[in-house]
Parts: structure tokens; C-alpha cells; sequence
């Protein structure tokens, strides 16, 4: 004589079976809390050496660079690399200071795409990233320690913070600014510094 279980039994043991696995499966990984970012304070007597420090604050927490982009990784990239990039920015346009150049590509990041990736990176002065001008120029900061030495303070003008363009090239060098506020056409085949835009 064969015992048979209904058909109803085996159907609740399977459901309680694969719930339990999901249930023991879900506990395994990892658990992340993600928080929201911590508002940085930004005085405004504050130093070069001081603004690397809060950019990269910035560049890991509410400006949210590193979601997308790498510091020396290879292979595929969501966005360009970012090693190096303060010694690219000085000579990638012409006319176009270093500062400029990495403002441009935070603030208007799609106006020119590198070839290989798509663009995507949002404007990180608007919502929902909203970095203020200060915020930025401390991005600035941290950004030109990665092959470069850090030359803005919380007074460098840009032509997206209300300078002239090359501005703050011209204000180092004692030449006059640019007239002109058009940004410079791109050099084939370059790679942005932030978010896949080459400005």
C-alpha cells in the first residue's frame, strides 16, 4: 500500500520550501545602508590645501564621482578615468585654462562625449546632485592633485562661476582674459576629465 500526499501538501511544501531558500539566500548578502550625504561646510577663509580635502569629501559622498568614474582602473569604464587628469586638462583646449577645462566638463559634462562612452553624466550644479560654486571649486581642487598641483582658491573665477573665459590662466600669467564666452571647439580624439564630456 502506497502512502500519496495530496496534491494541495506538495504544493504548500514547495511554497514554504522556496521561501525559506529566497528568505536564507536574502540574508547572505551583504547589507549596505546608504545614507544621505553629509553637508560640507565650506568657510570662506578656507585654503587650497583645505578644499582638496573637502573635494574629495565631495567627490566620494554628494557629488557622487565615484559612482561612475575611476582613479586608475582600466578595462571598462562607465565614464573616462580620472588618473592624470589635472596634466590633460592644462593642454586639451586651446585657450582654454585647466580650471576651465574641468569646470566645463561638471557643468555642461554632455556638451562633447568622448568617443567610446555614452553621454550620461548629469549637470552636477542642478538637482538631484546641486553642488553650489564653492562645492565645485573644491572639486576643482582635489581634481588638479591627480597629476597636478592645486591652484584655486574660493575666489578663482571660471566662465561658469561669473569669470571671463581663461580667466583664471589669464589672471596667473597677468595676460588679458579672452573675449569671447563661446567654449572651445573639441580636439579629435581627446577624453573628458568628468562625465564623459569633452569640453
Amino acid at each position: 500500500m502506497t502512502l500519496r500526499v495530496p496534491l494541495i501538501a506538495r504544493l504548500g511544501a514547495l511554497v514554504v520550501g522556496t521561501t525559506l531558500f529566497y528568505a536564507y539566500v536574502g540574508q547572505m548578502v551583504p547589507q549596505k545602508q546608504v545614507l544621505p550625504p553629509v553637508e560640507v561646510e565650506i568657510k570662506k577663509d578656507i585654503g587650497t590645501t583645505e578644499m582638496v580635502k573637502v573635494g574629495r569629501e565631495l567627490a566620494e559622498g554628494k557629488g557622487l564621482c565615484f559612482t561612475c568614474h575611476t582613479i586608475g582602473k582600466k578595462g571598462m569604464l562607465r565614464f573616462p578615468d580620472l588618473e592624470g587628469i589635472a596634466s590633460r586638462a592644462r593642454t586639451r583646449e586651446p585657450g582654454m585654462s585647466e580650471v576651465d577645462y574641468l569646470a566645463h566638463s561638471m557643468y555642461e559634462p554632455n556638451a562633447y562625449v568622448v568617443p567610446g562612452f555614452n553621454p550620461g553624466m548629469p549637470v552636477i550644479n542642478k538637482p538631484p546632485i546641486g553642488l553650489t560654486d564653492d562645492e565645485i571649486l573644491c572639486v576643482i581642487a582635489y581634481l588638479q592633485t591627480l597629476g597636478g598641483t592645486p591652484t584655486v582658491t574660493l575666489q578663482t573665477k571660471h566662465r561658469w562661476n561669473g569669470g571671463t573665459p581663461g580667466g583664471e590662466a589669464a589672471a596667473a600669467t597677468g595676460a588679458p582674459a579672452a573675449a569671447t564666452t563661446a567654449p572651445a571647439a573639441p580636439a579629435a580624439g581627446g577624453e573628458a576629465p568628468a562625465g564623459g564630456a569633452k569640453p
